[in-house]
């Protein structure tokens, strides 16, 4: 049996990178997958079909996880489409770089409202649901950046550093509900993004990290399709990092 087959999982921000890559292991694994995207309507339309592939129901909602009513209207129509909601993974988010000498009052409220006001929105629509069925996994993806800071991403750290004290909160509050609140941290992950990078200085990062390698999506993908199965029904409250040992 896939481990989180007859499962409903929703997905934030899975048009590309990590969050696709999320959707589309769940998929493999047995889950139904509700996802979300904002911009691309066509990479959207595509992962649909993609993860029907693999047998399963699938639905793309348009939908800004920033947007508290969007949050509320959206966990609504999934529970409408797909019956229920059992994992939700909070995964949309953006970075707006700069040192804060320079850094923008817009570039400081865009990504803390991205980043982590979405989290607060989509977790509290769905814990509605889950604690009538009395059970669901909620996996938030933070950053190693949110354990040890970085330079020129102060907005960024602290939007992951809040991601993580509201999983470790929420596992508190919900966890006699059997509702379960983990966070993944990625370090230097290798998508799309990171594909701008300088070539040298690619190399001199992966030199830095132990395993001396950038990490992919799927790795990611694989912790979090652990966190939504019942293999990790003990395990609320955690922060795992998935970053080749970078942190060591």
């Amino acid at each position: 049996m896939k481990i989180v087959e007859n499962k409903v999982a929703l997905v934030t921000g899975a048009s590309r990178g990590i969050g696709r890559s999320i959707a589309l292991r769940l998929a493999e694994e047995g889950a139904d997958v509700a996802f979300t995207y904002l911009s691309s309507v066509e990479k959207g339309e595509a992962l649909v079909k993609e993860l029907e592939q693999f047998g399963v129901r699938a639905k793309g909602y348009r939908s800004d996880a920033s947007d508290f009513t969007a949050a509320d209207e959206l966990i609504t129509s999934v529970v409408a489409d797909f019956g229920k909601l059992d994992v939700l993974v909070n995964n949309a988010g953006v970075t707006r770089d700069g040192l804060l000498m320079r850094m923008s009052e817009e570039q400081w409220d865009d990504v803390i409202r991205i980043n982590l006001k979405s989290v607060f929105n989509l977790s509290k629509a769905a814990i509605k649901t889950m604690m009538r069925a009395k059970s669901g996994s909620i996996i938030n993806i933070t950053s190693v950046v949110g354990i040890s800071g970085n330079a020129g991403q102060a907005n960024y750290a602290a939007s992951k550093a809040g991601i993580i004290g509201f999983t470790k909160s929420v596992a508190l509050e919900l966890g006699s509900r059997n509702i379960r609140s983990n966070a993944v941290a990625p370090g230097f992950i290798e998508t799309e993004m990171t594909g701008v990078i300088d070539p040298k200085a690619m190399e001199e990062w992966k030199q830095s990290i132990p395993m001396k390698r950038g990490g992919r999506p799927e790795e990611v993908a694989d912790t979090c399709v652990f966190l939504a199965s019942d293999l990790s029904r003990y395990i609320t409250g955690q922060v795992i990092q998935v970053d080749g040992g970078m942190l060591t």
